[in-house]
């Protein structure tokens, strides 16, 4: 799954060693407004790992710079300039995310509050299904009552056994 980029803050990919957070804001300053710079550093040497990001205040500056400083030269060495994708903490429903753990907390009650409504509902679904099914049955169960009725008034009453053995003459011819 591709991460969304961040569309006003720029990776800067091959600086020289000597390139600071101030020479980068002053290579990047031309093109607007400059909320953030940075260069992380190796632990160890505690210098830069040979890259750095600037983060502009509107995403058209930082379109520009990226157009204009991307393979210039800075100190010797040609740039590389493209928008930074999200810094990844760890935590988040899928392991690595851009935000913190508990930022998924209201997303995770919202789900369970779904998923408890869905079981109500389905719930209730089924209650009215058995429901109708049972009145149904009681329909078919009285009408087949009913039937049995007929034919026994048919039996006891001779105008209607009369009526019946001439509509069966009268079919059968």
């Amino acid at each position: 799954m591709a991460r969304p980029v961040q569309k006003t803050t720029l990776y800067v990919g091959g600086l020289a060693e000597e390139v600071n957070e101030t020479i980068l804001h002053s290579a990047f300053i031309p093109f607007g407004d400059i909320k953030d710079v940075k260069t992380p550093l190796d632990q160890a040497t505690q210098k830069h790992r040979s890259f750095g990001f600037v983060t502009f205040l509107e995403k058209e500056d930082a379109a520009a710079a990226m157009d204009n400083m991307d393979n210039a030269e800075l100190y010797g060495r040609v740039l590389t300039v493209n928008y930074a994708l999200p810094e990844k903490i760890k935590g988040g429903e899928q392991g690595w995310a851009a935000q913190p753990v508990w930022a998924d907390a209201d997303t995770w009650f919202e789900r369970q509050q779904q998923e408890e409504e869905m079981l109500r509902v389905q719930a209730e679904n089924r209650a009215e299904m058995q429901k109708a099914e049972e009145l149904h049955r009681k329909k078919l169960a009285d009408e087949r009552e009913g039937e049995r009725d007929e034919d026994t008034e048919m039996k006891d009453d001779p105008m209607a056994r009369a009526e019946a053995e001439v509509l069966y003459q009268n079919g059968s011819s």
